[in-house]
């Protein structure tokens, strides 16, 4: 019914006002979900259930945020990482919601292509800030798309302050690094990636030695288990510090 609700949504309602009223709108579809089975630990709202998606993942009825969000969120929070100059790239709008109000951050929101809601329009291969700027980056689900993904790594290094981290995360299979320039067509990616815009398919691992090879030296790989009562499902995280 989820599915179905959304394309009637997106057919009948602009997508400026639909972003605008967001919350009341889920709110209202939410209603009969509310219940003491699980919690977001974006909104911090009470479901009976979470709502599965045609891709596996988890959406909390109320926010919409996804499972990577909801654990994202968790982490920065129990690790008092949210604090200083934040910025996050392409951000969820469950998540950016919450940034964005937080007094005590300097919160720099960005999407180069203007498919989210961001206050900047920064290309991560050539950010137009100053070194040592950021004391947390959020960089989930974006360097598979970018081709000069070496140069984006040393660009986020370069803005990132002693001591400062950078969370990251992208889909990662076994193995090595697969990429393929050749690969030009939206048919032909989402044969060799997954996805009609990924230029690649990392491995942690391998992610991991690519970060390294481009400035970050203390990177660490982490593997988060399932959770059932806040939706979380098992994942992999880089967190890089410089």
């Amino acid at each position: 019914m989820y599915q179905v609700l959304k394309k009637v949504a997106l057919a009948i309602v602009p997508k400026k006002i639909l972003f605008e009223n967001e919350i009341l709108f889920r709110s209202i579809f939410a209603f009969h979900l509310r219940g003491k089975n699980h919690e977001c630990k974006v909104c911090g709202h009470g479901v009976k259930r979470f709502i599965e998606i045609p891709d596996g993942d988890l959406l909390c009825p109320f926010c919409g945020s996804r499972s990577r969000t909801r654990r994202l969120y968790s982490f920065l929070k129990e690790n008092d990482l949210i604090r200083g100059k934040v910025l996050h790239f392409s951000p969820s709008r469950s998540l950016h919601r919450l940034l964005k109000k937080n007094p005590n951050i300097d919160y720099f929101s960005t999407d180069y292509e203007d498919e989210f809601l961001a206050d900047y329009k920064y290309d991560i291969t050539q950010i137009p800030l100053e070194k040592d700027f950021f004391d947390l980056i959020i960089c989930y689900h974006i360097l598979e798309h970018i081709e000069d993904d070496k140069k984006a790594m040393e660009e986020l290094h370069r803005v990132l302050k002693p001591n400062g981290i950078c969370v990251i995360q992208t889909p990662f299979k076994d193995g090595e690094i697969y990429e393929d320039f050749s690969k030009k067509t939206p048919k032909e990616r989402l044969e060799a990636f997954g996805q009609e815009d990924h230029v690649r398919i990392y491995s942690a691992e391998g992610l991991q030695q690519r970060l390294k090879e481009n400035g970050f030296q203390d990177i660490e790989i982490k593997t988060f288990p399932s959770n059932e009562r806040y939706g979380f499902m098992e994942e992999k995280v880089l967190i890089a510090q410089k």
